[in-house]
């Protein structure tokens, strides 16, 4: 439930229906930081959103106002038993610095504790400081990832239990 200041958006998950809205927010946010979508590889996932998250015991959110157009993504990605990512989570410029984000955040990390994860892990780039911030304030620790994607060259983690 969204509280009372966010009461003109909705949250709902995200259908293979909504490709084609999610790619163009996802796509339109990295390109405002210029930063290269990569549809073939790194965001190959948003391609079969229901296969690739939700029946893979994961979720994928988007974020519509009143007039129901797509503001916000949110992905969890199930890497194993212990270990879910953070992906795709981008909002229009219209929503960002609403607090949301905040909102967001705590609503997957809540989420992936309920679903028995010990750890998050989220890739991003020095070119979102205001996402840097925002995982930091989480308590989100930086490490070295094996395998980063080419667009990112930050790579966090948060342990999850208690």
């Amino acid at each position: 439930m969204l509280p009372s200041s966010f009461s003109h958006l909705n949250i709902r998950t995200a259908s293979n229906k909504d490709i084609a809205s999610i790619k163009k927010l996802v796509f339109g946010v990295l390109e405002e930081f210029d930063l290269l979508p990569d549809p073939e590889t790194t965001d190959a996932d948003l391609n079969d959103i229901e296969g690739n998250y939700l029946r893979r015991g994961g979720l994928f959110e988007v974020i519509e106002d009143h007039d129901g157009r797509l503001v916000g993504t949110v992905g969890v990605f199930p890497v194993d038993s212990t270990t879910c990512e953070l992906r795709k989570m981008y909002f229009a410029p219209e929503i960002r610095g609403s607090g949301l984000g905040k909102f967001i955040l705590q609503r997957v990390i809540d989420r992936a504790k309920e679903w028995g994860f010990a750890r998050m892990v989220l890739e991003t780039s020095s070119k979102l400081p205001a996402a840097k911030r925002l995982y930091e304030g989480f308590g989100f620790q930086t490490f070295v990832a094996d395998h980063p994607s080419p667009r990112s060259d930050q790579s966090y983690w948060l342990n999850l239990i208690d």
